[in-house]
C-alpha cells in the first residue's frame, strides 16, 4: 500500500508541538519525516519491519535500480562518491537510505516493529463526514478541531495495541524519487 502521513493541525499551537504520524520507513516515509523535522514538527514513523527501506528491505539478492543512479536520489542528498555504478544494487540502495536517515536525524523518529492496524476519524457525525468528501485538500475540514484521527498500532511480537490521536490526515501517494 502507498505510504502516507498524518498531520496534526492546531492553528494556535507552536510549530514544535505539531505531532505527525508517518506510516512506513520507505523512500517516501523517510523524505516526509526529514521535511517535517525541518519545519519543527514532531514526527513519528511507524515501521512494521525491523529495518527501514520499504520495498528495498528484503528483495532478491540480484535486485538493482532500474533507474539510473543520478535520477534516483534525494535532491538534497547525493549518492556517495564510492557508488559509481549506473544501477546500484539493493545493498547500495539500502546503505544510501540508511545514510540519509542518519544524516537528517530521521532514525531517531522511527518506531520499528510498529504496525498500523487501522485508523478512523471520530468525534464527528456521519453527515458532517459525508459533506467533507470533496474538501479540495486544503485541510480546512479537519482543521476545525471537531474530531480526531485514531490510529490503532500493534507494537512488537506481543501485539500490544496502542492508540494514537491526530487531528488531520494527509495522504502522501509519493512515487519513487
Amino acid at each position: 500500500s502507498p505510504p502516507f502521513f498524518l498531520l496534526v493541525y492546531r492553528p494556535r499551537e507552536p510549530m514544535e508541538t505539531k505531532r505527525v504520524a508517518i506510516v512506513g520507513a520507505g523512500v517516501s516515509g523517510l523524505a516526509a519525516c526529514k521535511h517535517l523535522l525541518e519545519r519543527g514538527c514532531r514526527p513519528v514513523v511507524f515501521e512494521a519491519d525491523t529495518v527501514l527501506g520499504g520495498v528495498w528491505a528484503h528483495p532478491p539478492e540480484c535486485t538493482a535500480l532500474q533507474t539510473p543512479r543520478p535520477m534516483y536520489q534525494y535532491s538534497d542528498f547525493p549518492w556517495p562518491e564510492s557508488v559509481t555504478e549506473v544501477f546500484p544494487d539493493h545493498r547500495q540502495v539500502m546503505d544510501y537510505l540508511d545514510a540519509y536517515a542518519r544524516h537528517f536525524g530521521v532514525l531517531d523518529c522511527v518506531r520499528f516493529g510498529h504496525r498500523v492496524l487501522g485508523m478512523e476519524y471520530v468525534g464527528v457525525s456521519e453527515e458532517k463526514l459525508a459533506a467533507w468528501e470533496e474538501w479540495g485538500g486544503s485541510g480546512e475540514a479537519f482543521g476545525s478541531g471537531d474530531g480526531e484521527w485514531r490510529l490503532k498500532v500493534a507494537s512488537g511480537d506481543d501485539h500490544v495495541e496502542v492508540i494514537f490521536l491526530f487531528l488531520l490526515r494527509l495522504v502522501c501517494n509519493c512515487l519513487p524519487l
